[in-house]
């Protein structure tokens, strides 16, 4: 169910980044930093759990990152 919310929220921010690239950066940045908290803390956990707990929140938030970055990538490519 997780991985169904953060595929959404790639897609809805890709697309936000495609058609109004200036807009998409304040929820990018807002997502990044939610998903952060959570690496956070994920990481207090002793040790190797510490590491496992917070590995998604930080593999969520570089494809947060990097479906937003491609939308804008993409208009910025367009020959319009």
């Amino acid at each position: 169910m997780v991985i169904v919310g953060i595929v959404a929220v790639c897609v809805v921010l890709a697309v936000l980044a495609f058609f109004v690239p200036r807009l998409s950066r304040h929820p990018e940045r807002g997502t990044q930093r939610t998903l952060g908290a959570g690496s956070r803390a994920g990481g207090k956990a002793p040790g190797v759990l510490g590491r496992l707990f917070s590995k998604p929140f930080r593999s969520s938030s570089k494809a947060v990152g990097s479906s937003g970055s491609a939308g804008r990538r993409a208009r910025s490519r367009m020959p319009f």
